[in-house]
């Protein structure tokens, strides 16, 4: 019997990745996107031999989560693997940050993951095995860059949800986090941008969203006693002066 797998944000970029390289791993996947369908990535999980649908869900409502939930309990009745990838990255000065656009930010990259995360518990407990929730967090969390001070705390706070969530669900639930570091570029970096952060990574070059997804995958098939752990995957840059 295949594993099963939720992925939030799954339409693009790194849930895209994530969402790939388990359907090649043998789980089935739900997708949830919020605007840009997921139909083509739903083909590529399927032609993998999985059992793959999406469902549409504005994380920042509480109410939607809940359908999200309620499709995927539908659909299956355990869950092996919960991914928390969808998150919000918009750069604002510190003095230009209204209350809504801290209470949105943090309503997707903080509160929608312990929604979510506990909406479908019931699915997540009912593994024999044990289940993972994997919560994608930043190296952010932890060294903050001007101009993105509602963003960072949302992923610090997250980094402590891994760890309480850890604390309390195991051994049925594991959960760990993922911090990534330059693994896929904002729209708005030019290419001088680009090659500039690229140089302070000791790598000497940027990730992939595909180095995100192997880790995933690890975790949730190789990694049975990791459990709380926050894992950052940015060839080094989290560590250098």
């Amino acid at each position: 019997m295949r594993k099963r797998a939720v992925v939030t944000g799954a339409a693009v970029r790194v849930g895209r990745a994530i969402a790939l390289e388990l359907a090649r791993s043998g789980f089935d996947v739900a997708l949830h996107f919020r605007n840009r369908p997921a139909d083509d990535v739903v083909a590529e999980c399927r032609a993998a031999g999985a059992d793959a649908f999406a469902i549409q869900a504005d994380l920042a409502d509480p109410a939607q989560i809940d359908s999200l939930a309620a499709a995927v309990a539908a659909r299956w009745d355990s869950l092996d693997l919960l991914v928390n990838n969808a998150s919000i990255f918009e750069p604002a000065a510190f003095d230009k940050i209204d209350l809504a656009s801290w209470d949105h930010m943090l309503a997707v990259n903080l509160r929608a993951p312990f929604h979510l995360s506990q909406r479908l518990l019931p699915l997540l407990r009912a593994v024999p095995g044990g289940a993972l929730v994997a919560h994608l967090c930043d190296i952010g969390a932890d060294d903050p860059v001007s101009g993105f001070t509602h963003y960072s705390v949302s992923k610090a706070g997250l980094v402590m949800l891994v760890k309480a969530m850890a604390v309390e669900l195991a051994p049925a639930v594991r959960t760990v986090g993922i911090s990534p570091g330059q693994v896929a570029w904002p729209v708005d970096y030019d290419e001088t941008k680009r090659a500039s952060l690229a140089r302070r990574i000791p790598m000497k070059r940027v990730g992939t969203p595909e180095d995100v997804a192997r880790l995933v995958r690890f975790l949730a098939l190789e990694a049975p006693y990791v459990n709380g752990a926050v894992i950052p995957v940015d060839g080094g840059l989290s560590i250098r002066y």
